[in-house]
């Protein structure tokens, strides 16, 4: 079942989940139908959409709750709310359209959990599927990408998943699909879905008495599906499990998917509805046509099955604007045409070295023939200058930073330091982590890393004050990832900042800067250092000015600046107080304010960061967790 952050409404005892409009008035009747009495169920047209189901004069009146483009909830026509339970509260004071004022909650039976829609059993498999496919991930990267990618993935997954159910025939000809239904059993209700041009308009061939009818499905200005004069449904398999349920127009219901010539589900017959087990068959009947397709297998990329859908090469199908494609590969004008660019479309989400045919060397040392430097400099610092530059690997050159070290600097304490970094970062393979390709010993000691084309966080949004808070908390939240993953082996950052967070594209960030990091022994949870450095107070814990210790709950406390910095678009944090003064600030208990556009969710868990006492203080599986929740929540 979906989590709470998932479903706004999870957590309402009045919120029914995935229930029928037939099935919320039966549960209205039980509990005597008297004036004001209702419930809330999903809207089983509106993907993230509700439904009031409200009782007056003996009838049951019902009410869509449509999501509106801002994240806000309402009836058509009428008041924006922020969630549906303050919308609920809001027409328990105000009819405002509704027949009667909201009086009194239906609630769940005891036990009863909110009803889980037929999509969400496939959700899991489908996301899983797509992102093997289109990306050829796996393991770590391929889990990060689901958790960071989760609600862009969700909508994707939505809009597309009727591409593998096995009624969905793509573009065939009106004989064809007729062809097709009349093979093999002749049920009543056998039904095909099968695409008519490229404007997103479809048929529904189904078969009555030996006839097949042939039903237009066109998309509206909105983007809704219907058939004419018929209910408006978001997505394709909305509109097939609502008519698995009723005719509603139709001359039947629509009873068994005719398979795919040479499928798999060639012979597969499905049961009438079955009741879910454990629950009372009259009103928690078990769902249509796609609760009953647990048992379907994925056809491969590749296969021609899967032609213009997930996983297969765009050149060979005809373009769909409703079709999601692969990116790779797009020429520009037709990217114009694709969905919003995800960091696994980039080439530095998965580490070269996953490739099999790159093999990782075993030393830091790369081969100064190998790269090629740009002029001009992307930036520079106390060690140097950094240059762009391209590394020569067996599948061609990868775009590299590379840190060059002062020629004139000798300093062997400097080049200590670099060699320290190399081998911290050596170490290190996670998509929100900047990745070291090696080392370079020549004209000048290099450090040569992957490449982060817009530079730096703080400087970045210092000048794109369009970013939306919902970007900015999807960045943060990538770095949550990129910190948990270091927690979990046992690394401190120590100069988490975000100077120190790179974009490799507006909607990825990484983690570089690895100067000051310490690996931890197994049986240490924090390191000491031997003397007060140059070090970034403004971003330390207080453990680490009085007491000299770093630990990962002291990268806790940076991150909680990291945010301030990121939700303030940039600005200085502490800004014109020198490093003593902010020291006394902390130890007064006084904390930084919340920036103007940061949301309270986002500041109370600052305020968490910034916890005094470090055992007190959260770690970054915590952290991450509740970004990862608001930033579902947000999205969608």
């Amino acid at each position: 079942m979906a989590s709470n952050m998932t479903n706004p409404a999870n957590h309402l005892p009045y919120f029914f989940g995935n229930i029928t409009r037939e099935e919320a008035e039966e549960y209205l009747m039980q509990g005597a139908a008297s004036d004001g009495l209702y419930l809330l169920r999903q809207s089983r047209n509106y993907l993230g959409g509700f439904a009031l189901s409200l009782a007056h004069g003996r009838k049951v009146h019902h009410y869509t709750i449509e999501r509106e483009l801002s994240g806000s909830y309402a009836i058509a026509g009428g008041k924006s709310h922020a969630s549906p339970a303050e919308l609920i509260n809001y027409h328990s004071e105000e009819a405002d359209g509704l027949i009667c004022l909201l009086r009194k909650p239906f609630n769940r039976p005891p036990g009863v959990q909110p009803k889980t829609g037929p999509f969400e059993d496939l959700k899991e498999n489908l996301i899983r599927e797509y992102v093997k496919q289109t990306w050829n991930l796996q393991g770590h990267a391929l889990e990060q990408a689901i958790i960071s990618q989760k609600p862009q993935l969700e909508k994707l997954i939505a809009t597309t998943a009727h591409e593998k159910m096995p009624w969905f025939h793509g573009r065939i000809s009106r004989e064809e699909s007729e062809h097709r239904i009349l093979i093999g059993p002749r049920s009543n209700g056998k039904f095909l879905i099968r695409e008519r041009d490229n404007n997103g308009s479809y048929a529904l061939c189904l078969l009555n008495d030996g006839k097949v009818l042939h039903y237009r499905i066109d998309r509206d200005k909105t983007g809704k599906l219907s058939i004419p004069d018929g209910k408006r449904f978001d997505t394709l398999w909305q509109l097939v499990e609502h008519y698995s349920y009723k005719p509603d127009g139709l001359l039947r219901v629509l009873t068994i998917p005719c398979p795919q010539l040479g499928s798999e589900n060639d012979n597969v017959v499905f049961n009438s509805r079955l009741p879910l087990p454990g629950t009372p068959s009259k009103s928690w009947a078990g769902g249509g046509i796609i609760s009953r397709l647990k048992s379907y297998t994925f056809p491969k990329a590749g296969s021609k099955k899967l032609q213009g859908t997930i996983g297969h090469s765009p050149d060979e199908a005809p373009f769909n604007p409703y079709v999601l494609q692969r990116k790779r590969g797009l020429t520009g004008a037709e990217k114009g045409d694709q969905r919003e660019a995800l960091p696994m479309d980039t080439e530095v989400y998965e580490s070269p070295y996953a490739d099999p045919d790159e093999i990782k060397p075993k030393n830091v040392t790369l081969d100064r023939k190998l790269l090629t430097l740009e002029e001009g400099e992307l930036g520079s610092g106390n060690f140097g200058t950094v240059k762009k530059g391209f590394y020569r690997m067996k599948k061609g050159a990868k775009p590299v930073a590379v840190k060059i070290l002062k020629n004139e600097s000798n300093d062997p304490a400097i080049k200590d330091e670099l060699l320290r970094e190399a081998n911290v970062m050596q170490q290190l393979d996670n998509p929100y982590i900047v990745r070291m390709i090696g080392i370079c010993e020549a004209e000048a000691w290099m450090l040569v890393m992957e490449m982060a084309e817009l530079g730096p966080l703080n400087k970045f949004l210092q000048k794109n004050r369009h970013v939306t808070e919902r970007n900015i908390t999807e960045l943060v939240h990538q770095v949550s990832m990129g910190m948990k993953y270091l927690e979990e082996n046992n690394f401190v950052h120590r100069d988490l900042a975000a100077r120190n967070v790179l974009l490799v594209t507006q909607h990825y960030a990484k983690i570089s800067d690895f100067g000051l990091s310490k690996a931890l022994s197994a049986d240490e949870n924090y390191y000491k250092a031997q003397s007060h450095g140059k070090w970034p107070v403004k971003w330390y814990a207080p453990e680490c000015m009085n007491f000299y210790k770093f630990s990962s709950k002291s990268d806790v406390w940076s991150f909680g600046v990291l945010m301030w910095e990121a939700f303030s678009y940039g600005q200085k944090p502490y800004k014109g107080m020198k490093g003593g003064e902010v020291a006394q600030m902390i130890e007064r208990g006084e904390r930084m304010e919340r920036p103007e556009v940061c949301p309270t969710e986002v500041y109370d868990l600052m305020k968490l960061c910034w916890t005094y006492n470090v055992e007190d203080r959260p770690g970054f599986v915590a952290v991450e967790l509740r970004l990862r929740n608001y930033y579902y929540d947000i999205s969608h």
